[in-house]
């Protein structure tokens, strides 16, 4: 499993980081998953050769439950 990191931007409350991290913790090929409002970061483990699978669910999850926002690996 590798560690990755993402800047969140266009994230507008705490309560809606913490709904977006419940939805991404259903992605089953994630583990760990979690978002700190405050930093505007998402963090999550994943296997190196599930990544880009894993990242297009991730970008499905969010334009579903949170249009506006954005992601950038940090």
């Amino acid at each position: 499993m590798k560690k990755y990191k993402f800047k969140i931007q266009n994230l507008d409350c705490a309560n809606c980081a913490n709904e977006l991290e419940h939805a991404l913790q259903k992605i089953e090929l994630l583990e760990n998953v979690s978002i700190s409002f405050m930093m505007q970061r998402l963090t999550l483990e994943c296997y190196e050769e599930n990544y880009e699978e894993a990242l297009e669910r991730i970008k499905k999850v969010i334009k579903k439950e949170e249009p506006d926002v954005k992601i950038e690996e940090v």
